[in-house]
C-alpha cells in the first residue's frame, strides 16, 4: 500500500536519511532534494502529495521557496526547521505553510502531523456539510449541531467557525484570522479574537477548559482539529 508521495527538501544528509527510513516504513513514497532549485524542480515534475521543507537551504531561503511554491502548489507543506522563533513560525504560516515542527523532532509527532495534513488535502474542496467528531457544520445553511442538538451562533461566531472548518488541521495565525474576519485594521486585536474563540469553545466543546477542537498554538494562533 502506498500512502502517498512526500517530497523532502533539506540539506542535512542525516535528516534526509532518517526521514526516508521513517516515511518508507510507514508506506510513503519519498523523493528528496538538498537545495531549493532541485526542490522546485521535483515539486513541479512529481506533484507530491505533501512537501516537508527546511528553511535553511544553501541556495535560497526556505521562506522564499515557500512563497514560490504557493504560486501554484496547493497541497500541504510542513516546515521542519531548527528556526524556532515566534517570528519565523508566524512568517512561514502566513506565507502558506500548513504546519510547523521544530528540530529536533519526534518521529511519531511528525507522522501524526503528516496524516492530518494529508486529510486536509483530501478535504480541500469542502462539501457544504462538514462532520468533525461530534460537530456537524452546515456551511450552506449556516447551521451548527453539537451532539445532534442545534447550536445558536452569532453571525461573527459562525464566520469564524467556517474559517476554521475550511482550514481543518492547519495552524492559523492570530494576524491571519483577524484580517480574514475583521479586516486589516484589526490585525493586532488578539484579545478580541480570544473572546470569540472562548465563546465557540463554550458552545461547541464538551469541556471548554480542555478543548479538543479549538487548540491554542501558544504565541502563534489556533488550530481547529
Amino acid at each position: 500500500m502506498n500512502n502517498g508521495e512526500i517530497l523532502v527538501i533539506d540539506d542535512e544528509p542525516q535528516i534526509l536519511k532518517l526521514l526516508q527510513i521513517s516515511l518508507e516504513a510507514n508506506e510513503y513514497k519519498v523523493i528528496q532534494a538538498q537545495n531549493a532549485l532541485e526542490g522546485m524542480h521535483l515539486a513541479a515534475n512529481h506533484s507530491p502529495d505533501l512537501i516537508i521543507l527546511d528553511l535553511g537551504l544553501p541556495d535560497k531561503s526556505g521562506h522564499e521557496l515557500l512563497i514560490d511554491l504557493r504560486q501554484w502548489y496547493e497541497k500541504a507543506v510542513i516546515i521542519l526547521s531548527v528556526q524556532n522563533s515566534e517570528k519565523d513560525i508566524i512568517k512561514a504560516l502566513d506565507n502558506g505553510a500548513t504546519d510547523y515542527l521544530v528540530k529536533p523532532f519526534r518521529t511519531g509527532e511528525l507522522l501524526a502531523r503528516i496524516r492530518a495534513s494529508m486529510r486536509q488535502n483530501i478535504s480541500g474542496d469542502l462539501q457544504p456539510e462538514i462532520l468533525v467528531n461530534n460537530l456537524k457544520i452546515d456551511l450552506a445553511n449556516r447551521s451548527v449541531f453539537h451532539r445532534g442538538e442545534i447550536v445558536k451562533l452569532t453571525s461573527t461566531e459562525f464566520t469564524l467557525l467556517a474559517l476554521f472548518a475550511r482550514n481543518l488541521g492547519k495552524v492559523l495565525t492570530h494576524q491571519f484570522i483577524l484580517k480574514e474576519i475583521w479586516g486589516v485594521g484589526a490585525q493586532n486585536e488578539t484579545q478580541y479574537l480570544r473572546v470569540f474563540v472562548a465563546q465557540l469553545r463554550k458552545k461547541l466543546e464538551d469541556n471548554p477548559n480542555r478543548p479538543v477542537h479549538f487548540i491554542t498554538e501558544s504565541g502563534v494562533g489556533y488550530r481547529f482539529t
